[in-house]
């Protein structure tokens, strides 16, 4: 059994129903524990044959789903695996349903589950697997509920459905959703016993650990024993609740992550309670490519990109883009898993299912050199094209490149975001991509000065044979018409780049997404953003942290969030727009992006 490792600070917690206004202050009444601090104590005897289900949000029905629920997944194989927790998992996002529904709403890659298909999806899993012990609901900030009315099951509708037909269970949310509202989450699904922030790797066999207590004594006995310590927050709004502070396994001095953590076993995902074959949908969908529905583009056939399995290979981003989450991934740490641990998961794989392509799904892969150059006489044999993400100044270093793609790299996504200075440094990303000055570049008679590290990057990844897709954002803070310009003239220099080494135009990502703020970034410090927000939707801020209050308000705005590319309207149909552009002009830009046209933007 586990000992009390530390006293829980217990100041302020009457204060609770008054912090759930402000999602800074969400976590403030605890002090933050590492829980492998908490976990060491606990052992196979003290979990096993309890019944876990993770239950994965959909998101993003325009696209096909092309990454498994690696979260889920990690945390399950390792509750199985070490823990003897009978864990299983739900994956909502999987279905995309051709239908006539579909059809009516041009869905061309099929629609998501019904609230009364999730239901029975839910209700037959129970069944077959037995009534749960514990229920964890994972997704992003954009999985709270469905808006516009629509009849699909997110966190809000899925916790009732759960607590429906497993009443006693211990309801949990994790993921972004969770992290970035914290205790505010309580306002929004009553349903819920616990919110668990941030990387879930140890805290989830405390949650579980918990959720056996429950079981046994029951929430009366095991509070007043101090048995829920020290993520016990006391009844709030007339039920016990948890907050579970979640952190980065630990790592060694080199940053390497502990290869004690099993990988993910895909098998988890591999037919539904229905005998779908869910896996083998996620296997053959390539993560990249203009097929996708993604901001991604190829001069690959897409036959060429699967079978796939994507992992994330190192968590964190040590920077701090202002339209970026973190907190999820590590917020600013970095560690990486050693080349070992991922040539065993690639040889795993590629034994079992057959995997031609390897997506690691990294924001900033290319950090360490000497991780990069010791996957090199691993992944080289194994002769297994693989892509990743990083940033622009590292991609302009032909030491990172070179051995990435001596390692078998073929892909690469940047995210430049824009080719502007201005915007650039609005957004928070000049520290990183104006680093080396620019270069002058003649597009359509007009000369543009476009950051030098986009333009070396570009040809470094043409010299080593690696594709080089950048994604974009329009509607920046101070983002004026010129300024999206230079961005998409660039995109036309990229194309005659390409076109010298016959690499099709179609190789080259236009689309756009449309500037959002997400919960939880560091945008909302902008006062254009705050005042946009207040004006269009009526978040309210707090006077001091400046972040927005919990209310009715912020709740249908983070309704509204969904796909990226789209722009969010007030109550009153108006627009969301944090540039210089006016309102008519900004819609233009979104009409040419959504219609194929960007390069038409520079006739504008």
């Amino acid at each position: 059994m586990v000992k009390t490792v530390i006293e829980p600070l217990q100041q302020g917690i009457r204060q609770m129903e008054k912090r759930l206004n402000v999602i800074a202050s969400a976590g403030s009444a605890q002090q933050h524990i590492h829980p492998a601090e908490i976990t060491k104590e606990i052992s196979h005897k003290d979990t096993e044959g309890l019944r876990v289900v993770f239950i994965n949000m959909p998101l993003r029905e325009t696209s096909r789903p092309t990454a498994t629920p690696e979260g889920p997944l990690l945390m399950a194989t390792n509750l199985r695996q070490n823990y003897g927790v009978d864990a299983t998992i739900i994956d909502l996002n999987a279905y995309r349903i051709q239908d006539d529904v579909a059809k009516q709403r041009g869905l061309v890659n099929g629609r998501h589950l019904t609230y009364h298909e999730s239901s029975q999806l839910i209700q037959l899993h129970f069944e077959a697997h037995g009534i749960p012990d514990m229920v964890g609901l994972s997704g992003m900030i954009t999985t709270l509920g469905a808006s516009d009315g629509r009849n699909v099951a997110k966190q809000q509708e899925t916790a009732k459905i759960v607590r429906s037909l497993a009443p006693n269970t211990l309801l949990v949310s994790g993921g972004g959703l969770a992290t970035e509202l914290k205790t505010g989450l309580f306002n929004y699904i009553p349903e819920l016993d616990a919110v668990a922030h941030s990387e879930g790797d140890d805290v989830i066999i405390k949650i579980c650990y918990d959720a056996m207590l429950i079981k046994r004594y029951g929430w009366e006995s095991a509070v007043s024993q101090g048995k829920l310590r020290p993520y016990y927050l006391g009844q709030i709004n007339g039920r016990h609740r948890l907050m579970y502070a979640g952190d980065r396994p630990a790592s060694d001095k080199k940053g390497i992550l502990p290869e004690s953590l099993p990988f993910a076993d895909l098998e988890l995902i591999k037919r539904d309670v229905y005998g779908w074959p869910v896996l083998d949908w996620y296997l053959n969908v390539p993560a990249w490519s203009a097929n996708s529905g993604t901001s991604s583009a190829t001069p690959w056939k897409d036959e060429d990109l699967v079978p796939k399995y994507n992992s994330v290979s190192s968590r964190g981003c040590p920077f701090k883009c202002h339209y970026c989450y973190r907190g999820a991934q590590g917020e600013t740490l970095w560690g990486v898993r050693s080349a070992e641990h991922l040539y065993q998961e690639a040889v795993h794989n590629r034994d079992k299912y057959g995997i031609k392509f390897i997506v690691f799904p990294d924001d900033n892969f290319a950090v360490a050199i000497p991780r990069i150059e010791s996957m090199v006489p691993l992944f080289k044999p194994l002769r297994i094209p693989w892509g990743t993400h990083t940033r622009m100044d590292e991609g302009a270093d032909p030491k990172r490149i070179k051995p990435m793609a001596d390692a078998g790299c073929v892909y690469i996504g940047f995210g430049p975001e824009s080719a502007h200075p201005v915007t650039l440094e609005a957004i928070g990303k000049g520290g990183q991509t104006l680093t080396m000055g620019f270069e002058a570049g003649k597009i359509n008679g007009k000369v543009y000065q476009f950051p030098r590290s986009m333009t070396m990057s570009m040809r470094n990844c043409l010299n080593y044979g690696v594709h080089a897709n950048c994604t974009w954002i329009a509607g920046s803070p101070g983002e004026t018409l010129e300024h999206l310009q230079q961005t998409v003239a660039f995109m036309l220099w990229q194309e005659r780049l390409y076109d010298l080494s016959n690499i099709p135009s179609g190789a080259v990502n236009t689309r756009m997404f449309s500037m959002t703020w997400y919960p939880g970034t560091k945008l909302i410090q902008h006062p254009k953003v705050r005042h946009e927000l207040n004006r269009v939707f009526g978040l309210n801020f707090d006077p001091v942290t400046m972040e927005p209050i919990c209310d009715d308000a912020f709740y249908l705005y983070c309704l509204e969030l969904d796909d990226a590319t789209k722009v969010l309207e007030g109550t009153s149909g108006e627009p969301l727009n944090f540039s210089n552009m006016d309102t008519d002009t900004f819609l233009k830009v979104r009409e040419y992006v959504d219609s194929g046209n960007t390069l038409g933007i520079l006739d504008l």
